[in-house]
């Protein structure tokens, strides 16, 4: 099966512990205003997910979001959510571990491409 998103080792040790500090997280694909473009992890419920969002599928329990104008066209590809040292979104909860997730892609190919439609 072809997932739109996947996660790294490293990512789904991060998103556990997350979980354990916070309770169940949600992401939501940063569109590049503030905070860039980096996936943003949130508490769920503190993000209002609205009829423009669309589910890409779950990292590690959490479900993962982007907006609809944005999906357009990252359709193509595979997200596939790292996890580097450094500083990432001041919203997203992995700041204080000084750690940042970090959104890296691949295209799909001809024969994924049909199994997503």
């Amino acid at each position: 099966m072809v997932e739109r998103v996947i996660a790294t080792d490293a990512t789904l040790a991060l998103i556990k512990k997350l979980t354990e500090k916070h309770g169940p997280v949600l992401f939501h694909q940063s569109g590049g205003c503030c905070d860039g473009s980096s996936p943003m992890c949130y508490p769920e419920g503190d993000l209002i997910i609205g009829d423009a969002d669309v589910l890409l599928g779950e990292i590690g329990g959490a479900k993962f979001y982007m907006h609809k104008s944005q999906f357009d066209y990252w359709k193509h590809t595979q997200l596939i959510i790292d996890v580097v040292d450094g500083r990432g979104g001041m919203f997203s909860l992995e700041g204080v571990e000084g750690k940042r997730f970090l959104t890296r892609s691949r295209a799909f190919s001809s024969d994924e491409l049909t199994q997503l439609i």
